[in-house]
């Protein structure tokens, strides 16, 4: 079962995220905010649960989706960071790849998208 650590700070799009990748076999862990979602992973990692893959939005409330990946790649260079967000062709989104992201899934693909995205993800293929 692969690991999958959401980091979004609005409650409903959790509950659409956590819907749509339900079908993927996948053990869902949630963050509401950047500092959440560093202990959170640094607590997955102790518990021998690496997440497969850290679904990051850029607008978080205390440190942004840019400084939460910074601090999760330095704790794991590793780490499988991608954003998930609508400011996906700003220069936000290319500081989360400067970050250490391994890219951003644009929010108008829609969940359907995104899940097709994140399977491909857990499957090791190219995005």
């Amino acid at each position: 079962m692969s690991v999958v650590l959401v980091v979004e700070d609005e409650g409903p799009i959790q509950e659409l995220i956590k819907e749509y990748l339900s079908p993927l076999d996948v053990e869902i862990y949630q963050a509401f905010s950047g500092e959440e979602g560093v202990t959170l992973y640094r607590e997955l990692l102790d518990k021998k649960k690496r997440p497969d893959v850290v679904v990051m939005d850029l607008k978080l409330p205390g440190i942004d989706g840019v400084e939460t990946t910074r601090r999760i790649m330095a704790m794991d260079p590793k780490a499988n960071v991608y954003g998930f967000t609508a400011y996906f062709g700003t220069e936000w989104s290319k500081e989360l790849k400067e970050a250490g992201a391994k890219g951003v899934i644009a929010r108008p693909v829609g969940f359907e998208g995104f899940r097709d995205i994140v399977k491909r993800i857990l499957a090791g293929e190219e995005v």
